[in-house]
């Protein structure tokens, strides 16, 4: 039985690991293009937007994973708001307002995030919100700025702000039941160092 814990970490991190691959390798372009009419499917659209965009997920997973690394109230405050800022973001990319680097802002972001993890960084919740409402905005840019031309705005946004939030509990989700494991929080830490690559992948691609 001892043996037997003791390998599952190894495991956990080797599924963890292939599921990043899979985000990796997943087509991007599914997230940019959309058949939308009604609101409904505009809103199906904006849920899957991030869903489906490699850079936004890994971001938003580890926004859920780092605020429950840092615990207390970030485990909630960061989900919280990240979905509010991006929100305000979106609008900006509605309304054509310009937001300089948007595509490194995000690829930035997963490079960020994931060496705050590897690196169990715990700021106060106060530093840890400036710094996920910064990547949230450039996030939320790059969403409104993508709505398709017949795509309904406000079902759109509703939209990618509902998966933004899936995403996020799914992080949270993922750390919750890595630190059950023994080493668990080792195995978080490793699984930012991955995080960090694929931002860092986005970045030269």
């Amino acid at each position: 039985m001892r043996h037997s814990a003791a390998i599952q970490p190894n495991h956990a991190l080797r599924a963890l690991a292939g599921g990043l691959c899979l985000a990796l390798a997943s087509l991007p372009a599914f997230a940019h293009t959309a058949d939308i009419g009604a609101e409904g499917s505009s809103m199906v659209a904006g849920f899957l937007h991030p869903i489906l965009g490699p850079d936004h997920l890994l971001a938003m997973l580890a926004v859920g994973i780092w605020g429950t690394q840092i615990g207390g109230a970030a485990v909630w405050a960061l989900p919280v708001a990240f979905p509010l800022i991006m929100a305000c973001g979106a609008v900006l990319g509605i309304a054509g307002v310009p937001v300089p680097a948007v595509e490194y802002g995000i690829a930035g972001s997963v490079v960020v995030l994931g060496g705050l993890i590897a690196l169990v960084f715990r700021p106060t919740v106060a530093i840890a919100l400036a710094v996920v409402s910064v990547f949230a905005l450039f996030h939320g840019h790059a969403h409104g700025a993508e709505l398709p031309d017949n795509a309904n705005a406000a079902g759109f946004t509703l939209g990618f702000v509902l998966g933004t939030g899936l995403i996020h509990a799914a992080g949270i989700g993922i750390a919750l039941l890595l630190e059950r494991l023994p080493k668990g929080p080792a195995v978080i830490r490793v699984l930012g160092g991955p995080i960090a690559l694929c931002g860092v992948y986005f970045l030269i691609g």
